[in-house]
């Protein structure tokens, strides 16, 4: 080893406040990443924030936007409360019409091509995606069956969801929701057995677990705890396979990820404009691959 003396390097300089450049900054802001001294620190909810921050914050505040530029929810559970109404009509629907045997869980659930079932000792056709049951890729992402299956997600829907709206607002929540269900149908119309159904709100799920994963590293928050998280699920499915979609949650995590981070990195003042394009963008993906998909089905 030899010194910077020893080799001619100049010795690397100390950061320096990005307000008071003469005095040495060994703390960085947590959303803008710039060195600050001790009289520019700002305590926040995670670590310490520069005075631009804390006032463009404020200004945020007080025009009723959210942290990524959403309309602040005055009630960031409500969305998610009429996620899981909806969730839980569908559930009593299919229940009271026959469970299992229910025509409407085959007519909602996601089956890739034509398939069958034996209702009443009978056995009925149901059109799947292919064949012309389009809404299919929607309908699956408000459908179950089992108690424990609707039970577990809409927990999951009550915990992540008012958290991820309380700082993207709720149309940026929908559509991290709503695509990443979405994105979830894509992967498991294109690498599920053609003739099976499935059904479930976990693609969604995972696509706001990942969100929730971008909106804690871009905060410099406890990533870990959800990296934790999200590989604890990732575990269950992999054991679970045999009757858990990998498909679907996988699809959902990475359509919510990419959804995510445009709208978490988007420049501040193109923001808008680059979350909407994102948003139509992914979609526009999204149904490419269900008309590629169908194409070959056909």
């Amino acid at each position: 080893m030899s010194t910077p003396e020893q080799t001619g390097a100049a010795p690397e300089r100390a950061p320096v406040c990005y307000r008071h450049t003469d005095r040495e900054a060994h703390i960085r802001c947590q959303r803008c990443d710039r060195p600050i001294c001790p009289d520019c620190m700002r305590s926040a909810a995670v670590g310490f924030q520069c005075p631009t921050c804390v006032s463009e914050g404020a200004r945020s505040t007080r025009s009723g936007r959210a942290a990524y530029g959403g309309q602040r929810s005055t009630n960031p559970a409500l969305t998610s409360y009429v996620l899981i109404g909806v969730n839980l009509l569908v559930f009593l629907l299919i229940q009271v019409t026959g469970g299992s045997s229910s025509p409407w869980l085959y007519h909602l659930a996601l089956l890739p091509s034509r398939g069958f079932a034996v209702i009443g000792g009978q056995p009925q056709f149901f059109d799947g995606v292919a064949t012309g049951a389009w809404w299919q890729p929607v309908t699956s992402m408000f459908t179950h069956l089992e108690i424990w299956h609707i039970a577990f997600n809409m927990l999951a829907l009550y915990v992540l969801g008012p958290q991820l709206e309380a700082v993207m607002g709720r149309v940026r929540f929908l559509a991290i929701y709503l695509l990443s269900g979405l994105s979830g149908s894509a992967m498991v119309y294109w690498f599920s057995g053609v003739n099976t159904p499935t059904i479930g709100a976990s693609g969604a799920l995972f696509g706001l677990m990942a969100a929730l994963l971008v909106v804690a590293f871009k905060a410099h928050g406890q990533v870990q705890q959800i990296l934790m998280w999200i590989g604890l699920n990732f575990l269950i499915t992999a054991v679970f396979r045999s009757f858990i979609s990998w498909q679907g949650h996988l699809g959902g995590f990475l359509g919510g990820l990419a959804l995510a981070a445009a709208f978490v990195y988007a420049p501040r003042e193109h923001r808008s404009l680059v979350q909407t394009l994102a948003s139509a963008g992914l979609l526009v993906v999204l149904l490419a691959a269900f008309a590629g998909r169908t194409v070959v089905l056909a």
